[in-house]
């Protein structure tokens, strides 16, 4: 008994136990949330694809190194010092695009306000939100394609100078006359400022997610890419089926009402309506859900 009795008070002498500070549990929060996200990011794009390539490579040098061969190890041990610079090409549009929507976290918004002198308020009226409503449902009733872009926080100035000036009050019969069949403006997309449609026939970036339908066209993958870029909210009319869908976020909603799709308007409308009434930050994950339409 006493044996054992020295033998646990040597091993516990012996043992070293760190002493956890305030300042240490915030350290192990910040770094938990920042692997979390660096995981779901790789997770959601085609990181992942490529991050399995690597594990495969480091995988091969590990084996290379227990059975000890020379060569191998030589070969790998030089790429070593060019393959921080290959990942970033490698990357670049994942890299790029993970700095785009950590540019629009709340925090940072919060720390930089890089306003550019809009005014706060209201987005849009809901006189305006009805009217985009009435017209969305009104072309897919005959089945008229659309893609409309509202603008939120980020200004989308770029992707307004790729289209045709227009300056004009949304109503549902300019948005309508606009996407008819064969008219000068009805390719591309309208993007919307506040009360006004701004430009019309706009080009965006049409997304890369793999997880999307491959029913969907390219005015459904150009409303998702620009979701995925900036904050602006997409409303896509199909023009084979008619269905009125929505992207916000990365995030493609399909075959919603009016009633959904109404209350959606209202919900970003209400966000830049009293800024004054947030207190403290709200950091946003990002969802990288996509729902397949239905027919």
């Amino acid at each position: 008994m006493t044996a054992w009795n020295n033998f646990f008070s040597d091993y516990l002498s012996k043992l070293y136990i760190p002493r956890i500070g305030w300042t240490d549990v915030i350290e192990i929060i910040i770094i938990a949330v920042v692997l979390y996200n660096i995981l779901v990011w790789i997770k959601n794009t085609k990181a992942w694809a490529l991050l399995k390539g690597i594990i495969i490579v480091v995988l091969f040098a590990l084996f290379a190194y227990i059975l000890n061969l020379k060569t191998i190890l030589w070969i790998a041990g030089k790429t070593i010092s060019v393959g921080i610079i290959a990942l970033v090409i490698i990357f670049q549009p994942e890299l790029r695009r993970a700095l785009e929507q950590l540019g629009r976290k709340k925090l940072v918004v919060g720390l930089f306000n890089f306003g550019e002198g809009r005014e706060k308020g209201e987005r849009f009226s809901s006189k305006t939100a009805d009217e985009i409503v009435r017209a969305a449902y009104e072309m897919g009733a005959v089945r008229t394609g659309a893609l409309i872009v509202i603008e939120q926080d980020m200004v989308l100035e770029e992707y307004v100078r790729t289209g045709i000036e227009v300056d004009g009050v949304v109503t549902s019969q300019l948005l309508i006359n606009i996407f008819e069949h064969n008219t000068p403006l009805h390719d591309g997309a309208v993007i919307v400022r506040g009360n006004r449609v701004v430009a019309a026939t706009c080009y965006l970036p049409l997304s890369d997610n793999s997880n999307l339908s491959k029913e969907l066209g390219t005015r459904h993958r150009a409303g998702v890419g620009i979701s995925e870029v900036t904050d602006s909210f997409t409303i896509i009319v199909s023009e084979e089926t008619g269905n009125v869908s929505y992207a916000s976020g990365g995030e493609l909603h399909t075959a919603v009402t009016p009633s959904d799709l109404r209350e959606q308007l209202h919900k970003i409308q209400k966000l830049a309506k009293k800024p004054e009434e947030k207190k403290g930050w709200h950091i946003g994950g990002m969802r990288q859900k996509v729902e397949g339409e239905k027919k």
